[in-house]
């Protein structure tokens, strides 16, 4: 959404993408989701956006992130020297936003020159914002759930009305609260869908607290059932 936002308006013409990907696993970070899934949708995505890596080892320190992320940054600003704008999708999180601000601050770069931080979802309202997510046309599944947030089940589901109806109303409808992370595979934004299909959802991480869905490249069934590790 933030893309589709960015898009649209003159102002800004977006010329890349950061992705944060583990380097054990070569999977996004945090989402889990495999490199094929990612690599077939930065090749859907309009204008040859270029994409620069923030590897991450398994468990990373604030100091080894921001590292990581500014050897990134230096590659962005050196293939796109007019590099001034470095935008997040955070929805309404202030300590969040206060640390990113703060970390983009603390980069400058070679030639001195810092960037500027921008928020284009920032205050949307996100039942309404998670609506226009469906009416706009993106297809999205859950590959991360919390489960001390929301029930493993929802690992794998499409977001859709159905799941907008069903989740608690103590969970934030866009998940900006860490309940469930997820992959876009179609919308506004893209040239063509990514067709996706489910592996198996696990149980993983401290106390089996996140349920993962193991998202494939290929047309099929989605997730089934949940298993422990």
């Amino acid at each position: 959404m933030a893309l589709h936002v960015l898009l649209q308006d003159p102002s800004y013409d977006v010329v890349g993408l950061l992705i944060s990907v583990r380097q054990d696993t070569d999977r996004v970070s945090v989402h889990e989701v495999r490199r094929e899934l990612l690599d077939a949708q930065v090749a859907a995505l309009p204008g040859n956006l270029a994409v620069f890596e923030v590897a991450l080892p398994p468990t990373s320190t604030n100091a080894e992130y921001e590292g990581a992320l500014f050897a990134a940054l230096d590659a962005a600003r050196c293939r796109f020297p007019q590099l001034a704008i470095l935008a997040f999708g955070d929805l309404f999180l202030q300590d969040v936003r206060d640390y990113r601000v703060g970390m983009v601050a603390r980069w400058s770069g070679d030639d001195g020159r810092p960037l500027m931080p921008l928020f284009p979802l920032w205050g949307r309202d996100t039942t309404a914002l998670a609506q226009d997510v469906i009416k706009l046309g993106f297809r999205t599944h859950l590959v991360c759930v919390d489960t001390t947030q929301l029930g493993a089940r929802f690992s794998g589901r499409q977001f859709d009305a159905a799941l907008l109806d069903e989740l608690p109303e103590s969970v934030d409808p866009c998940g900006e609260n860490g309940e469930f992370h997820t992959f876009v595979s179609d919308g506004p934004v893209f040239s063509k869908p990514v067709p996706v299909c489910g592996g198996e959802v696990a149980l993983q991480g401290p106390g089996n607290r996140f349920a993962f869905c193991d998202l494939r490249l290929g047309i099929g069934e989605m997730a089934g059932e949940v298993r422990r590790e």
